[in-house]
């Protein structure tokens, strides 16, 4: 095998390499669009540029896009010289990027893969050197890369592929995610999302102690408990123990008094529509909410709506919804982590979530009777919206495959007719041209 056979594996393997994290990568932020926004607002936030804030969502849907793009223009080998270098850019910003951010922690995690993968900063950063790695060689041997189309095809390949991520992004964003990543997800119970294992390795740490102005480290075994000669300083997080999903779930009344333990375990439905900001909340379906409230108030349900609004606020939104029902206040956070809406619609009962609605898609007045049904034994369930909402776990994956199919296949299957078109139109210019 020669030299120039070795780089070309190695120029196809980093191809292939930047084209699937570049696609996974902007695929997962895809689905969660909001989250992302969320995560560069806190870019943003650690850089003290807060004054851009209103550029999150737009900014998110640009760089998921991009990212997408560039992904699949890297697999297909598309405009091979100008996405190798757009890769390699990007990638000399982000590698510095993320070891500021491994080294200095202003962000919990870097948000690369939304919240269906995280991971540290330092993987991040350790993860970029070999993406920068790939990228370097894709660009300096960018002529060896075999592409799937012609150049004259490869304008749709980049148009299509960023529109289509464009409006994939607004799906899940006009909506809720079509997938959910985080813990609050239909069908889990917020009371085993807090459990600690008995076995659970519990934090370690290490405990500072003062003699004689020097400072030394303990474990706790070791340390100088009742000797008058050290003075304690301060605690040192070694190796974190076991983290459950949830930490903390907490739902203050207008006393300041913590009633999510006593709103969970009531046996009745308990709706709550979840605001983070009242605000910037949309009222495009004050009258649904008004509904959702009359009917949850005709069948002894609870409703609550849970905001980290000011006083100001919800006495606003009180007057210009005419909202008859309570309020709690939570931590803006929770209220964000718990549903990708503002305001959105959550149905528990006994702590686990039944169901979740964007204030787009809130069932209409008529149709709450058949939502509620299947979770009240003495009731029937009928219905084709309480079928959709309470489907048994097989149906409602069946769906699910049959929605993925649905959007694998739109994306797949005009860029496999253009290739088509492509290398058969391709196929009669060579037989023209050589007279065969």
């Amino acid at each position: 095998m020669n030299k120039e056979h070795i780089s070309k594996i190695f120029a196809e393997l980093s191809r292939i390499l930047i084209g699937v994290t570049f696609v996974f990568s902007g695929t997962v932020k895809a689905i969660d669009p909001t989250g992302f926004a969320i995560k560069i607002g806190e870019y943003l936030a650690s850089f003290g540029l807060d004054y851009f804030e209103w550029m999150n969502t737009f900014s998110a849907f640009a760089v998921i896009a991009f990212e997408f793009t560039l992904g699949i223009c890297t697999l297909l080998a598309v405009y091979r010289k100008l996405v190798t270098l757009g890769v390699l850019i990007f990638m000399c910003f982000m590698t510095p990027l993320t070891l500021y951010l491994a080294i200095f922690n202003p962000v919990a995690d870097c948000g690369c893969f939304g919240d269906a993968l995280i991971i540290t900063n330092w993987e991040t950063f350790f993860k970029n050197v070999v993406l920068l790695a790939a990228a370097i060689t894709a660009y300096i041997y960018h002529k060896r890369l075999t592409s799937c189309y012609t150049y004259k095809a490869y304008w749709f390949v980049v148009l299509f592929s960023y529109f289509f991520c464009i409006a994939f992004c607004f799906y899940n964003y006009d909506h809720l995610p079509i997938i959910d990543f985080r813990p609050y997800k239909v069908g889990n119970n917020i009371f085993k999302l807090m459990e600690i294992p008995e076995d659970a390795p519990r934090d370690v740490f290490h405990y500072i102690y003062e003699k004689e102005r020097v400072q030394k480290e303990f474990a706790l075994e070791d340390a100088p408990v009742g000797d008058s000669t050290w003075t304690y300083v301060d605690a040192k997080l070694i190796k974190q123990g076991f983290v459950p999903k949830v930490s903390s779930f907490e739902l203050y009344d207008a006393d300041g008094e913590n009633v999510a333990d006593e709103l969970l375990h009531r046996p009745e439905a308990l709706f709550l529509l979840v605001a983070p900001s009242l605000a910037k909340a949309g009222d495009n379906h004050i009258e649904q909410i008004n509904n959702v409230y009359d009917y949850a108030r005709n069948t002894q349900s609870a409703f609550y709506c849970v905001t980290n609004s000011s006083e100001e606020e919800i006495a606003g939104w009180k007057k210009d919804t005419g909202a008859d029902y309570p309020f709690l206040t939570a931590d803006d956070v929770l209220l964000k982590t718990m549903i990708r809406s503002n305001p959105g619609l959550v149905l528990l009962k006994e702590g686990t979530i039944l169901a979740k609605w964007h204030h787009n898609d809130i069932p209409e007045e008529n149709e709450w009777a058949e939502v509620i049904a299947g979770y009240l034994p003495e009731t029937p369930l009928s219905g084709s919206l309480a079928e959709a909402v309470l489907a048994p776990p097989v149906e409602k994956n069946k769906k699910e495959d049959h929605r993925w199919w649905r959007i694998i296949s739109g994306f797949t299957l005009p860029l496999l007719l253009i290739w088509l078109y492509d290398f058969f139109r391709n196929r009669r210019k060579h037989k023209k041209k050589t007279g065969l």
